[in-house]
């Protein structure tokens, strides 16, 4: 493939992001049911007996896992990258404090679910968590899109180059490296349009 820089300008607000992808939201829908059930797993803590609760102990424990799991995936990506390298990075410090108030907070409520300013402290941390853990999976969503508009100039450029030969033998590499790049640009794009039409089934379903 034609070697290009990500030189792609950032045109959005990356602290006010919002789901547009399957991907994202098939990535995010685990957690956000962990930590739904988590904060819902005693409805009326009024009417439970005192005590530590188990199953919440057990919810919080697959809940640090999978941001656990999070972080690790956000900074090998943030480690990879030199586009939005900063913003990943932000992000993935995000989560990370964010999960450990999540972590603080859901143990107290664990300790004494009959506790409603617990339970309270523990939902508002849920949401911080979910909210950083979205942001976080859209840039590296977004970083995705970068790398597809990278291979279309790709083509861009190879087949400008193509245009320009004055041999057989340069026509014929020319040739090969273009329709190398188009191969992967098709790929990417279907892969891409997949995902966007899923999503719009799921949103009409």
């Amino acid at each position: 493939m034609t070697s290009v820089a990500l030189n792609v300008p950032l045109k959005m607000d990356t602290k006010d992001l919002q789901i547009k992808t399957l991907t994202v939201e098939r990535l995010i829908q685990p957690l956000i049911l962990q930590v739904t059930t988590l904060v819902n797993c005693v409805r009326d803590p009024s009417k439970k007996k005192k005590g530590r609760s188990k199953r919440a102990s057990v919810l919080l424990a697959s809940v640090e896992e999978a941001t656990n799991n999070l972080i690790e995936k956000g900074d090998q990506i943030a480690k990879d990258t030199t586009y939005l390298k900063m913003e990943l990075t932000e992000a993935v410090q995000d989560v990370r404090r964010e999960g450990e108030t999540m972590r603080v907070t859901s143990k107290e409520f664990t300790d004494n679910p009959c506790a409603l300013a617990k339970r309270e402290g523990m939902v508002d941390a849920a949401r911080g968590l979910l909210a950083a853990v979205t942001r976080l999976l859209i840039l590296a969503d977004i970083l995705d899109v970068v790398h597809l508009l990278q291979h279309l100039t790709a083509v861009q450029n190879s087949f400008a180059l193509l245009t320009k030969v004055s041999n057989e033998d340069d026509l014929n590499n020319a040739y090969r490296t273009f329709a190398q790049d188009l191969t992967k640009l098709d790929f990417l794009t279907q892969k891409r349009q997949q995902l966007l039409l899923l999503k719009r089934l799921v949103q009409r379903s």
